[in-house]
């Protein structure tokens, strides 16, 4: 990891966009070169992040997805900050929209897909605990991609039953993901192919918003 000083982290965040923060301070900054900044913190005294951060998670996890095939931003550098308690990941974004951001543009034919990528996940051993609509991105080749892989484990294998459950469970937490899937469950359902699960999805989704 590069270490940097006050004011190299000062140069490098100069007319940065705060793409979201909490009242700790920055989470991910647009830098002016488009890159993103992804920020972390130590949130304990005693925890694992401190012998392997947060930010070498992030950039091993965006290693192994591509080594699945799997679209994910590119990672550029790994940062160290002493002077804000930092670790740090930057990376070049994913091209495209997330689905959260598709608004009205999210249709049957995307629902399809973003049931086949969750088949994909499962398929590959993916169980992403911050899966949801706002972390998946529709590239202009219409193919689906990760952006935010910080919270995840890849098991060797297929996915047990109940950690695909659970990966519905954490999407459909959002009122307004869920929403918009419940509008093409169907094809959300044709995409993922596992009748074992149609039930218990249907189920998650006509529980009141």
């Amino acid at each position: 990891m590069e270490r940097l000083s006050a004011l190299d982290y000062k140069e490098l965040r100069a007319n940065a966009e705060v793409v979201t923060a909490d009242p700790f301070g920055d989470k991910v900054l647009l830098l002016k070169d488009g890159d993103y900044l992804k920020l972390f913190r130590v949130k304990r005294l005693w925890t694992s992040a401190r012998l392997r951060p947060y930010a070498k998670r992030f950039a091993n996890n965006i290693r192994r997805l591509a080594d699945l095939d799997i679209l994910v931003p590119r990672v550029r550098a790994l940062y160290q900050i002493p002077d804000i308690a930092r670790t740090a990941v930057r990376y070049a974004p994913l091209p495209g929209k997330t689905l959260r951001d598709l608004g009205t543009e999210f249709d049957a034919d995307i629902a399809l897909k973003l049931g086949a990528f969750y088949k994909d996940l499962h398929s590959k051993g993916i169980y992403h605990r911050s899966l949801h609509l706002g972390n998946v991105v529709l590239t202009p080749e219409r193919r689906l991609g990760l952006i935010d892989v910080a919270d995840l484990n890849i098991y060797w294998g297929s996915l047990p039953r109940r950690l695909r459950l659970r990966n519905f469970q954490h999407l459909f937490r959002y009122d307004s993901d869920r929403a918009v899937v419940a509008k093409f469950a169907n094809e959300f359902n044709e995409g993922l192919g596992d009748n074992s699960l149609v039930d218990p999805i249907l189920k998650m989704l006509s529980e009141p918003l």
